[in-house]
């Protein structure tokens, strides 16, 4: 081969490379998403397993689900731009946006306007269902949901201190302890490892509808009054990632969710605007309770 052909075999295989290297470097980013934890595990992955598929479709660029150990990581994740947006909690939601500037609340499921929680206990303790929060349980052995729930500890507790002015969970019960997640409150009353414990009304129906909850053993006994709940959250910089105009096309694409089996997995009969000022109130009460710094 001649000086002429080794050098234009040489140039071949250099532009080979760098187109080889563009055609890489122009793949979309992968948008990651991930939830809190709020129930049984092997049910969070499969359903969001679907709806990552989902937006994937919709959205056109590769789509993940990042599942996390607990309310706490899922907020590290989104604050340290591991996930790019989530289904959080109220309260999470709201640590979030505070978190990460210019992050902003795309929808809710139309379920989570008026939310309420269960205060649950297990039928040694005798409690019946009341309109309002039974002195009966005060004493007793208590078990909230995760520190950072918004249903399953921070409005419990608050209606817990409007019902006993001065007080707090340590003072009303003989015992208080934090589950981690809705479906484990639900397990541990139904066990009598504590008598009395408060949980997501959505997942409590949930679970009576899967069989889980035995009526012999366990009963709600009060239903809290509604306040703003779960919503989708993302990142105030999406639209430097995946374009302008992203965020705004992912808040059309949630809202625009009509699957049945997409929506009954979260027990929403269907998603609708949100924006961060919804959950202004869960701020000011988790600041009360201590739960966030003023």
């Amino acid at each position: 081969m001649n000086r002429r052909n080794v050098l234009s075999a040489g140039l071949a295989a250099g532009l080979a490379v760098c187109v080889s290297v563009t055609a890489a470097t122009a793949q979309p980013a992968t948008l990651v998403f991930t939830a809190i934890p709020d129930q049984d595990e092997t049910r969070l992955v499969e359903k969001f397993t679907a709806y990552a598929k989902y937006f994937e479709a919709k959205l056109g660029v590769p789509v993940k689900y990042l599942p996390v150990k607990s309310y706490p990581a899922a907020v590290t994740a989104f604050t340290n731009n591991q996930v790019q947006f989530g289904w959080f909690g109220g309260f999470t939601g709201v640590q979030a946006v505070l978190a990460v500037p210019g992050s902003q609340t795309l929808a809710q499921g139309a379920e989570d306007v008026a939310f309420t929680s269960y205060f649950i206990a297990h039928s040694s303790t005798g409690l019946q269902l009341s309109k309002e929060l039974p002195k009966g349980i005060e004493g007793k052995s208590f078990t909230f949901g995760s520190r950072s729930s918004t249903s399953g500890r921070v409005f419990p507790e608050h209606f817990l201190r409007q019902a006993y002015p001065g007080k707090t969970p340590e003072t009303i019960f003989s015992r208080v302890g934090f589950s981690g997640d809705h479906s484990r409150t639900l397990q541990l009353v139904q066990s009598g490892a504590f008598e009395v414990g408060v949980m997501d009304r959505i997942i409590y129906e949930t679970e009576v509808k899967a069989g889980k909850v035995d009526p012999k053993m366990v009963s709600v006994i009060w239903e809290t009054p509604p306040f703003p709940d779960y919503h989708w959250v993302a990142r105030g910089d999406l639209d430097k990632t995946f374009g302008d105009g992203f965020t705004k096309k992912l808040a059309t694409t949630i809202l625009e969710i009509t699957d049945p089996q997409l929506l009954a997995a979260f027990g929403r009969s269907k998603f609708i605007p949100a924006k961060n000022e919804d959950y202004k109130v869960i701020e000011d009460v988790a600041k009360l309770t201590g739960l966030l710094n003023n």
